[in-house]
């Protein structure tokens, strides 16, 4: 368990690739699953690698394309994105409930 995973099967998070898009979009915010160790995200059959010591502008890459990745837990405010950059946001079909919550809580 880490503090990523928080011990949970899966968890709603902000994912973004920092060098193209996800399905149309440059950033989403859905469900993710884990690795056993937690050091390995899949998402939209994607498989996320935790990058050693940083990346330029991500703290993940793409297993298969090598593009950077930048992952984090959904923030309630809605402030998951740099303020600097502005990018293409979905929320995933089957997160929209889950978000909605989150962020009324």
């Amino acid at each position: 368990m880490s503090q990523l995973t928080q011990g949970k099967e899966r968890r709603l998070m902000y994912v973004e690739n920092k060098e193209g898009e996800i399905d149309g979009f440059r950033a989403r915010i859905g469900w993710v699953t884990f690795s056993k160790t937690g050091k390995t995200i899949y998402y939209r059959n994607r498989s996320l690698a935790r990058l050693k010591g940083g990346g330029v502008a991500g703290n993940y890459f793409c297993e298969e394309t090598h593009e950077e990745y930048w992952v984090s837990g959904v923030k309630k405010n809605g402030s998951n994105m740099h303020w600097a950059e502005s990018v293409s946001l979905h929320i995933d079909d089957d997160a929209c409930d889950e978000y909605a919550a989150l962020k009324n809580s």
